[in-house]
């Protein structure tokens, strides 16, 4: 067994742990669960990639978002670790194929999504597998407690059944005491040492603003804290007003969201990554997975819907431990949207089944069955063909989901594919026939080898490049192969996958656990005001949010908005206090003194409302009373 120091220094070229990583590590290396609550920028990630490769075979990744799945392969492939992800949206070859790489040893890391461990296929070949070790990202989803519950992570506890032997080690950055306690109950890992960082971030400045003109606000920040910046809006339409608001005052921005294609998703984040643009102006679909240490300023335009959301989102910023500031803007119609998207959140059983009897005409799922297939979801044209409202379908989409009864994973971007359908006599014909395709048959058949026997990806633009014309040009071609049966040729896809949890059943026959229901809400109306209180709060910012996750005790942090008040105020009391002296001993050793000839002694208007106030206090507690000829006398 390799020590892990010698790995880290090798794969990720550090000298050293951060605080409580070695830790976590040898933990895991005892073959003993875990459960470690480590902030955003806490290096999760290293705390069972390193555990991974010093224990040798396959590091199984539950993990609930494909992008954030794809981000950390390409991280680990990069460094020269055999890794690959395994979701929903691929076809059943490159399953079977990707499964059979982690049975033979050929893969170290297998990242899967929640719903994929319920699959026969994938069940039979953990058991297969030189499973050494299970690893939960996310792992708050498993607990209805939490603010992102996911029906399909209580799944795992069933696939630590298959695997009884290999230890598991659960991860999170945000999860409240009752939150942490339900993972260890739900994960099976009631033993397990459960490890947790300070919430504090001493380099990160918390700062809540009430502003009625917003863009003001973002721009006066910028402008006072030079460096990189991430702005998180609530809308997508915003996220593009906002950067072209910004580039209009030359600040370099640009916007990112998830219905943008997933290469100009990549060229953007990648653009902002390098620092070739400053700022990125995004919804939340930004951040998960993006290792940019030197971000000096997250900017909430938007309130965010709990204080969950926002430590993680302002948790992105600082990282590489230098001052670094978490702006949360707000203003009253933040919080009449905060209550109705709560009121909204929970509709009526009758829009629920409507919802769910639409899904079946949409998919065209008969009674009775149960895909094992997932569909292209795309919410504007569902709600589009069913007549139906788009706020309402969403919030009854999302109560379907927490029921169990669907998933909806995020985009999931597929790559063209291609296989050969004839046999090279065929081929060879075709060729001779269709003389305009000569060049673009030869190109693919030189280019992509197995395609005779199987799908293969293909850049539809990369070919064109090499050919010298325009991509369309080649889709063109593919399509006529397609139609012309040569080939079966499968267009790129950039959309959500959804899947149906349970056999279809009737609109009539669902039902929805009223219990588990009126739970969720209450806890989504607790979280709520606990955000609106931390608006509103005269708590250091730092405190209030470590108390929010059960760390109690912790100093003021002398740098958040309240802090800085606070110090000002006792600054201000002070500076009162040596006026009053002042004034005293001035009366006392010159006599009456008229307020003309106390105000020369003040050199500013700061000055000489500290002057008032002091003059004002001493009359009022009867140290000082004013004469007839309006001289001030000691009492």
């Amino acid at each position: 067994m390799q020590e892990p120091i010698h790995i880290l220094k090798e794969y990720w070229g550090y000298e050293a742990f951060r605080p409580q990583q070695e830790d976590i590590i040898r933990t895991v290396l005892s073959g003993a669960d875990c459960l470690a609550l480590l902030p955003t920028g806490g290096g999760k990630s290293i705390c069972f990639q390193v555990p991974g490769l010093s224990l040798g075979g396959v590091t199984l990744v539950v993990s609930p978002l494909i992008a954030l799945m794809k981000d950390q392969v390409a991280q680990l492939k990069q460094r020269g670790i055999a890794a690959a992800a395994l979701h929903s949206g691929l076809p059943f070859a490159a399953i079977d194929r990707l499964l059979d790489n982690c049975v033979f040893g050929h893969t170290r890391f297998l990242y899967v999504s929640p719903e994929r461990l319920q699959t026969e296929i994938v069940q039979e070949r953990l058991k297969k597998m030189p499973l050494s070790l299970i690893a939960v990202d996310e792992a708050h989803c498993v607990s209805q407690w939490g603010y992102d519950f996911r029906p399909a992570y209580l799944q795992i506890a069933e696939v630590r059944q298959l695997v009884p032997k290999v230890p598991l080690i659960a991860l999170t950055a945000t999860a409240t005491p009752e939150v942490a306690q339900d993972i260890l109950v739900q994960l099976q890992m009631e033993e397990g040492t459960v490890f947790q960082s300070s919430f504090a971030r001493p380099n990160l400045n918390y700062v809540v603003r009430k502003a009625e003109d917003k863009l003001k606000s973002i721009q006066t920040i910028l402008q006072n804290v030079p460096g990189s910046s991430v702005i998180y809006t609530r809308s997508r339409k915003k996220t593009k007003e906002l950067a072209y608001w910004l580039s209009q005052r030359r600040i370099s921005a640009t916007f990112y969201h998830a219905g943008l294609d997933a290469m100009e998703r990549q060229k953007r984040q990648d653009a902002w990554i390098q620092g070739k643009i400053r700022v990125i102006v995004s919804t939340n679909a930004f951040g998960m997975g993006i290792d940019k240490p030197d971000v000096r300023s997250v900017i909430h335009a938007d309130v965010p819907d709990n204080l969950e959301a926002y430590f993680q989102e302002a948790g992105r910023a600082g990282r590489d431990g230098n001052k670094a500031y978490a702006v949360l803007l707000h203003q009253a119609s933040d919080r009449v949207r905060l209550e109705k998207q709560y009121e909204e959140s929970y509709p009526s059983l009758t829009t629920i089944r409507r919802v769910y009897q639409a899904l079946g005409s949409y998919c065209q799922i008969a009674r009775g069955v149960r895909p094992d297939r997932s569909f292209d979801f795309d919410l504007a044209t569902f709600c589009q063909n069913f007549q139906l409202a788009l706020l309402p379908a969403m919030h009854a989409l999302k109560v379907l989901e927490q029921a169990g009864w669907i998933i909806i994973t995020d985009a999931v971007f597929l790559p063209a594919t291609f296989k050969i359908l004839v046999n090279r006599e065929q081929l060879y014909d075709y060729q001779l026939r269709n003389k305009q395709f000569d060049r673009l048959l030869k190109t693919l058949l030189r280019s992509y080898q197995g395609a005779d026997k199987n799908a293969v990806p293909l850049r539809e633009a990369q070919i064109a490049r090499f050919l010298e014309i325009e991509r369309k040009e080649v889709v063109k071609g593919l399509q006529q192969f397609h139609r012309d049966q040569v080939i079966d040729y499968r267009p790129p896809k950039n959309k959500p996958q959804l899947i149906f949890a349970k056999e279809r059943v009737s609109a009539e026959d669902l039902q929805i656990n009223q219990e588990r229901y009126q739970f969720r809400k209450q806890r989504h109306r607790q979280r709520l005001d606990a955000l609106l209180e931390y608006l509103d709060s005269t708590v250091c910012r730092t405190q209030f949010m470590a108390a929010y996750f059960g760390e109690k005790g912790l100093e003021p942090c002398g740098k958040c908005d309240i802090c800085r008040s606070n110090k000002k105020a006792a600054s201000r009391d002070q500076q009162r206090e040596q006026w009053q002296q002042f004034l005293l001993e001035q009366i006392q050793e010159k006599g009456p003194q008229s307020w003309e000839s106390l105000l020369q002694f003040a050199r500013s208007q700061a000055q000489k409302n500290l002057l008032h106030e002091a003059l004002s206090y001493l009359l009022q507690e009867g140290f000082l009373r004013e004469d007839a000829q309006g001289q001030y006398r000691l009492n």
